[in-house]
């Protein structure tokens, strides 16, 4: 379970005092509003200080019924399952293998975060950071889960084959919008990212959105007809990826 911002500040205490911490925490928090909260913007701050007391954990050390910062490889990905709960809601399972210097682990993504490993975002050989990952015992061993609190990092080293192919203008219904993901720029600023899907001409469309432009989004409902003006259009593998960063217009 991720700690209070109370028992974050503790971390940083040598740093700052607790009223610049609240400060900074309520300024992050009104530039970001309904995007994160209070003790989310905390973890950011307390990981982007260096100060995590949650340090990259290696694979051999993984115990059950614990939460983790883990670092590795993805090495396999099985295939894709869904299933209905006893709500009667359904849902969607993908596990993968990941590994480091020191062993192997089977990480577990439901349900949203499976749309990464749909959308090759996620494959074989990508490098991937989890931030707040709980263990259990599972069916083949110990797992990593992502929970309300866990953030899934990605770094990818594949951008040599990823090109501008240009500009586009989507109209549509606003059908699907996905929870916000946090990370740290190369700067050390926060970044900001979310996915949507526009119905469009009878087609679906997936749309990578960024930073100003997830705050933005969020005042757009279900079923609303959104336009966006200078998307990004991204060759990646031979596929065409749409992106929202700071030129894309939302009316």
């Amino acid at each position: 379970m991720q700690q209070s911002k109370d028992e974050l500040y503790e971390h940083i205490k040598d740093l700052k005092t607790k009223k610049e911490f609240e400060k900074e925490i309520q300024e992050h928090y009104q530039k970001y509003e309904e995007l994160f909260d209070k003790d989310t913007i905390a973890l950011l701050i307390v990981d982007e200080l260096g100060k995590n007391k949650q340090v990259i954990s290696k694979i051999a050390d993984l115990k059950p019924d614990s939460d983790y910062v883990v670092a590795g490889t993805v090495t396999n990905i099985y295939d894709l399952r869904t299933f209905t709960r006893k709500n009667g809601t359904s849902g969607r399972v993908v596990n993968l293998d990941i590994n480091d210097e020191t062993g192997t682990c089977r990480l577990v993504l439901w349900d949203k975060d499976v749309d990464q490993v749909k959308n090759k975002e996620i494959k074989n050989g990508t490098k991937i950071k989890i931030i707040n990952g709980y263990t259990k015992n599972g069916y083949s061993g110990l797992e990593i889960n992502l929970g309300r609190w866990g953030i899934l990092e990605i770094e990818s080293n594949e951008t040599s084959d990823i090109q501008e192919a240009g500009s586009d203008e989507i109209n549509g219904i606003l059908i699907e919008k996905n929870p916000t993901k946090a990370f740290f720029k190369d700067s050390g600023e926060f970044g900001f990212v979310t996915k949507i899907k526009i119905k469009s001409n009878d087609k679906e469309k997936h749309i990578t959105i960024w930073d100003d432009k997830v705050k933005e989004i969020q005042k757009y409902h279900i079923g609303d007809h959104i336009k966006l003006i200078n998307i990004t259009l991204k060759q990646n593998n031979g596929q065409t990826e749409l992106h929202a960063n700071g030129r894309c217009m939302i009316e």
